[in-house]
């Protein structure tokens, strides 16, 4: 990531704006995937939808950015398409998981997933790249694993979706930070690999269940906005990301598990007193997270 010192301040806003509508949109997707469940679109059906619909915009992105070349490459590298055909594989299941669990009440669970997965990802920068934690981060590590321990407490039973949605998507962070290839190239590919068995899903799903794209015009555009729901705010996100500091990424990530959180209670998902004690170690484990965050970005632009 380039240092945001070196922005000029009229982009740097413009970054942070975009970071801003970034994950305001990944925020407020489950409102979207309740419209597509309420029109008729089982959870199936409504990734399989974000399945087809993806690479196509995904492709407008690369020609957008002039990829072709890096795409021609990675596809004739076996290990980065191998990594990419892993990623992928991932990365589907968590959009199948985060859907189901949307569109059956299950908005504060998954939201805690979301929650803990930079800190998990912290973790991870440990193990795996000798990455150093500061004491800051055992801190935030060490409330969120409180946080995660009583939300099993409170459901009786481990969160099983939050720990699938936080090791599906930190696998996939891992392996995208390990692969040698840029974010739209890394999409691109990620989505071409997932179209043919999205595609033979949703023909199979046609003749074996209900489906509702086709039903209507309404209906079907809805379902087909899968595809620029999860393209552009990634754009955005890689955009911003190459412009902010550290500091302010570390802040802007916890918006969208927070909406998603909101959302939940909202549409009158259990809070118990337990679960709400779960989330303030979790919420304590995030304010110390962005502290650090904040205290590195300070440090790099002394440096800078």
């Amino acid at each position: 990531m380039t240092d945001a010192a070196a922005a000029p301040d009229g982009e740097a806003r413009l970054a942070l704006a975009a970071g801003v509508v970034c994950y305001l949109v990944w925020g407020g997707v489950p409102l979207l995937f309740m419209a597509m469940a309420r029109a008729g679109a089982s959870p199936w059906e409504i990734v399989g939808q974000r399945i087809v619909w993806a690479p196509l915009w995904a492709g407008a992105l690369v020609l957008a950015t002039g990829r072709g070349p890096a795409i021609l490459a990675a596809v004739r590298t076996p290990k980065v398409l191998g990594l990419l055909a892993l990623s992928a594989t991932l990365i589907a299941a968590n959009w199948s998981v985060y859907v189901w669990s949307v569109n059956n009440g299950r908005n504060i669970e998954a939201s805690l997933g979301y929650y803990i997965i930079p800190l998990m990802a912290m973790a991870a920068g440990a193990l795996l790249f000798q990455e150093r934690i500061t004491r800051l981060g055992m801190i935030a590590i060490g409330l969120a694993a409180v946080g995660v321990v009583l939300q099993a407490v409170a459901l009786g039973r481990l969160p099983v979706i939050s720990l699938v949605l936080a090791f599906s998507f930190g696998g996939y962070g891992v392996i995208r930070k390990m692969v040698n290839a840029d974010a739209q190239t890394g999409l691109f590919i990620e989505c071409a690999l997932l179209l043919a068995p999205g595609a033979a899903f949703l023909f199979w799903l046609s003749h074996h269940a209900h489906v509702a794209f086709g039903t209507s015009l309404g209906t079907s555009a809805l379902l087909a906005s899968a595809g620029p729901m999860t393209v552009v705010p990634l754009a955005l996100f890689s955009w911003a990301a190459r412009r902010l500091p550290m500091s302010s990424i570390g802040f802007l990530q916890f918006i969208g598990p927070t909406i998603g959180f909101f959302i939940g209670v909202a549409t009158g998902e259990a809070l118990t007193p337990m679960r709400i004690v779960s989330f303030v170690f979790i919420w304590g484990g995030a304010a110390v997270f962005i502290y650090g965050a904040w205290k590195a970005g300070r440090r790099l632009e002394r440096a800078a």
